[in-house]
């Protein structure tokens, strides 16, 4: 019996760290894929290098910790930390080998073709472009630089985790002219930062009309570098760049102070171990031992890179004004139908519960929301977590505006949202100027959570409005992942949500919940329970089955869970964009489980929980993935899905996600994920087809199409 089986096998799991890459690869496909318009392509490379950074400066950084400490203890999969350094640096050079070979064999002849070059290098430059480049060098560029040389009066500076650097030799020269030679060091160290705050790629004239030319800002500081070391010869100039270790050690125990303590520790990331080095493949070998040595970094950590270092800068090349035609059309978001442009949003929300898919639908509603509860006189409070918001937020200027209304604003804005740590204080201190009460996070727990509670005064009395959703409230974002978000007025929905906030703000633990579950407590306990209420079910010989939408799965007590309930006989479905350690297709084991990837043009942000239940059907979304930081130590909010009508819209959510063949990565059972093989199948894209939906003037206007798929009817 399934019983007497070892579900925590270690031979079971995938390691989280390899899945990330194999995510990451499955990203990199998509600049691969040739029926991407190219300048997609050149963003979805950018994602893969932007995606590549916070994975050494947080995952390997903290695996480098883990080896400095000794620390022994094996992950999911059996492996030691060293282990998994080693398979990780196999895999991520795979990858960017992967990445440049793209870069350069594939879409760079194809930019050419559209008449748009990117130089090589500035020696290809013609005497025209030359006279431009070095104009605007002494224009622009030239008053920014400060060259660092070291000698023995100036020891090696702090090279700035993930800046561009150009590393050079110089020889001095006498004054008539000549080298200086036989001292006791003819060639010294140099080093000049390649300033962020001017543009990575400058358009220059091109050598055939029509034809747009651009060259990187580093060639252009190469090529005129020896104008930095007067009465100095370059022997030798090359671009480099470092990842530091990012993983922030707050001791929030001892500190009296998180902010100040926040505040501090994001100054000491300029000083974090160096775990990787990226250097141009040419570089000179004693350059680059010079690099090593000052650096401390191991041979295993130094990338030679064939091309240009640090491909973050192709998404301000996806930008390009003048090249509609080689991206998609633009998306607009669609209104949501129950919500009517300038009306009263508490009036709609009143007719009852509002479900909102973003980016599909606007997110606009939810910022009205907010504004709309700033200026109401018959508003009492606002109450609402911020993780992440946009650089201009309309919701922080509606909260101080509401403070300065004079209604109770209490805001939680988490501090330890990694990297958004510095813009997080700035809007903390704003609203509490504006005098807002706002709360800095629990202690030893990040508050993930998205909600925002309105208290309103009615005539029938005291009502309370809340938004529950999967996504940040940032309104720059949810133009680009994907997300669910729900808007109601349920009486015991509003008291969980009061007790969230008092709970939040003081010590006030409820004893039990009406309607949400809540982690870091509650939520495990739950999921499992699901879990197993399937499992039971089909032990009983009924139809079980879970589906289940999210971003990561790597928690041991789930999959082990999900391994039981597959052993069963549950027929499991997952949709998991990123991590995922659970193995399909292991006999006796996980033959009832199935995953599929969705990567596209927009990111799988939403998570989603269906579970059968014997024909009645629970579903559930939040903000949490089956991760153990998820479950044991973040405040999480999942709640659950209860008017039939949006029951529905939720699950065709979840039908057409498992129905897309276009977009959908399959992971078989030797841990590859693979595309569906197509031929002669109806093509569904589940991106498209909500883009589609979400013009369907009434929701209810859908038809039914190849199986269940369903095809909006009469776009406005």
């Amino acid at each position: 019996m399934e019983k007497d089986r070892n579900f925590m096998n270690p031979e079971y799991y995938e390691n989280r760290e390899l899945s990330w890459i194999k995510f990451n690869s499955r990203v990199l496909q998509e600049a691969r894929d040739k029926s991407i318009p190219l300048l997609e392509r050149f963003k979805f490379i950018s994602i893969t290098s932007s995606n590549l950074d916070e994975f050494f400066m947080v995952r390997v950084a903290s695996l480098k910790d883990m080896v400095h400490a000794g620390y022994k203890k094996k992950d999911i999969a059996g492996m030691t930390a060293s282990e998994q350094l080693e398979a990780i640096n196999k895999a991520t050079r795979e990858l960017v080998d992967m990445q440049y070979h793209t870069y350069n064999r594939s879409l760079i002849p194809l930019l050419k073709e559209q008449n748009i070059e990117i130089m090589d290098a500035h020696e290809d430059l013609n005497k025209e472009q030359e006279e431009f480049v070095d104009a605007y060098f002494m224009d622009n560029v030239y008053p920014v630089l400060t060259p660092m040389a070291v000698d023995a009066s100036r020891p090696f500076p702090l090279i700035r985790n993930k800046t561009l650097n150009i590393a050079a030799f110089i020889k001095r020269k006498n004054e008539d002219g000549s080298l200086i030679e036989h001292s006791r060091k003819e060639i010294e160290f140099a080093t000049v930062q390649v300033p962020s705050v001017l543009p990575r790629f400058v358009e220059i004239p091109s050598k055939k009309e029509g034809k747009r030319t651009f060259i990187l800002l580093e060639q252009m500081i190469e090529r005129n570098i020896s104008k930095l070391f007067l009465n100095c010869k370059v022997v030798c100039a090359y671009p480099y760049r470092i990842m530091r270790n990012a993983d922030l050690p707050i001791d929030e125990d001892e500190s009296s102070d998180l902010l100040k303590e926040i505040q501090k520790q994001l100054k000491m990331r300029q000083w974090g171990e160096v775990i990787r080095l990226e250097v141009e493949d040419k570089m000179d070998d004693k350059l680059l031992s010079v690099l090593k040595e000052e650096l401390n970094i191991a041979e295993a950590d130094i990338y030679k890179i064939n091309g240009p270092i640090d491909l973050t800068f192709l998404m301000k090349l996806y930008g390009l004004e003048g090249c509609d035609e080689l991206r998609y059309e633009r998306h607009v978001p669609q209104r949501v139908p129950e919500i009517e442009p300038g009306a009263n949003i508490f009036t709609a929300i009143l007719k009852g519960d509002i479900l909102m898919h973003h980016p599909y639908q606007s997110f606009d509603p939810v910022v009205e929301f907010i504004r709309q509860a700033s200026v109401d006189p018959d508003v009492l409070a606002i109450k609402q977590t911020l993780y992440r918001v946009s650089g201009n937020s309309p919701i922080i200027a509606s909260l101080a505006q509401a403070a300065e209304n004079g209604k109770q604003v209490t805001v939680l804005v988490e501090l330890k949202a990694r990297f958004d740590e510095e813009h997080n204080i700035v809007w903390a201190k704003k609203l509490e100027k504006a005098g807002c009460h706002v709360i800095y996070g629990l202690v030893g727990l990040k508050t993930h959570s998205k909600i925002a509670l309105v208290v309103r005064r009615e005539e029938d009395g005291i009502r309370r409005y809340v938004h529950l959703g999967t996504g940040n409230y940032n309104d720059s974002t949810a133009k680009l992942y994907t997300d669910c978000g729900i808007f109601t007025c349920s009486q015991a929905i509003g008291e969980d949500a009061t007790a969230v906030f008092n709970m939040l703000s003081g010590y006030s633990e409820p004893l039990s919940w009406n309607r949400l579950v809540v982690a870091p407590i509650w939520l495990r306990k739950k999921f499992l329970k699901l879990i197993r209420r399937e499992t039971k079910n089909a032990r009983e010989g009924r139809e079980a089955k879970i589906i289940a939408k999210m971003n990561s799965l790597c928690d041991r007590e789930i999959i082990a869970a999900l391994y039981e309930a597959s052993a069963a006989g549950v027929q499991i479905d997952l949709i998991v964009r990123g991590i995922c350690c659970l193995k399909v297709g292991i006999p006796g084991i996980s033959e009832n489980i199935r995953v599929r990837s969705i990567v596209g043009n927009f990111l799988e942000h939403s998570r989603i929980f269906y579970f059968y239940n014997d024909g009645m059907p629970e579903t559930y979304m939040g903000s949490a993935d089956w991760m153990p930081r998820n479950l044991d130590r973040r405040v999480e909010i999942i709640f659950p899905v209860e008017n039939e009508e949006i029951k529905k819209k939720v699950f065709h959510l979840l039908e057409v996600q498992l129905q897309d063949n276009t977009k959908a990565h399959i992971l078989n059972n030797q841990g590859q994920y693979e595309k569906i093989d197509k031929r002669g199948k109806t093509l569904v894209n589940s991106q498209e087809q909500f883009v589609l939906e979400a013009k369907v003037k009434k929701a209810k206007d859908y038809t039914i199409y190849q199986d269940r798929v369903f095809i909006p009817a009469e776009p406005e």
